[in-house]
């Protein structure tokens, strides 16, 4: 059974957010808290960790996985370009629910992008993502923490036992908001084109839209 480390949504315990660190960094996979639903962590460009998420998920290898970054400047070294529209959505999104799909930088590893050439991205606002991502000092997957084709899950209590059994710890921040997961929107066509609604709204994200549409 996986280590479970009860952890303050808002004042995540420092030695907590360590040892979660120091096991992502030694290859372990984590699950922990996001906005709404739980997510499952392992360093970004750590393959065989990456590989263990798919197993735990039984995930298509054929789906790219998304990574969570510590800040917005992390994002040059991932991705080939940033275009305007992706800056006007992370002024108005991040941190927060949307994932911005870009065009993945070569030294991005090619499990992460399903052969796509393109990796999701997103800057997470939940404190302990936000902690987690810190200490690691490196982006980690962000992919939720549930069987392939089942529901996300808000609370430790939903998960599934194939995945709880699975990973490495588990950090127990209680309940969270629940609902969909992030909106994905591509960023790398013109106009940008959304993948998946969830998270941020269609009018949300229309408005925004027509604002610099407008200008």
């Amino acid at each position: 059974m996986p280590e479970i480390r009860v952890i303050d949504p808002l004042r995540p315990d420092p030695d907590v957010i360590r040892h979660a660190g120091r096991m992502l960094r030694s290859g372990g996979v984590v699950c922990f808290p996001t906005s709404g639903l739980y997510g499952l962590g392992a360093v970004w460009n750590d393959e065989a960790a990456v590989r263990r998420i798919y197993a735990i998920k039984g995930r298509d290898r054929s789906k790219p996985i998304l990574i969570l970054v510590r800040n917005r400047s992390d994002i040059s070294d991932l991705v080939t370009e940033i275009p305007d529209a992706a800056i006007r959505l992370m002024d108005r999104f991040w941190p927060g629910r949307l994932t911005l799909v870009f065009a993945a930088a070569s030294s991005v590893p090619e499990i992460l992008t399903a052969g796509s050439g393109k990796i999701g991205i997103r800057l997470p606002a939940h404190r302990v993502a936000q902690a987690l991502i810190e200490e690691t000092g490196a982006p980690i997957t962000g992919t939720s923490a549930n069987v392939s084709g089942e529901a996300g899950c808000s609370s430790i209590a939903e998960l599934a036992a194939e995945v709880r059994t699975s990973v490495d710890l588990v950090l127990d921040a209680g309940a969270l908001a629940g609902g969909s997961g992030s909106t994905v929107v591509d960023v790398t066509t013109d106009p940008v084109r959304v993948l998946r609604w969830g998270a941020v709204s269609m009018g949300e994200f229309q408005e925004v839209v027509e604002r610099w549409q407008g200008l």
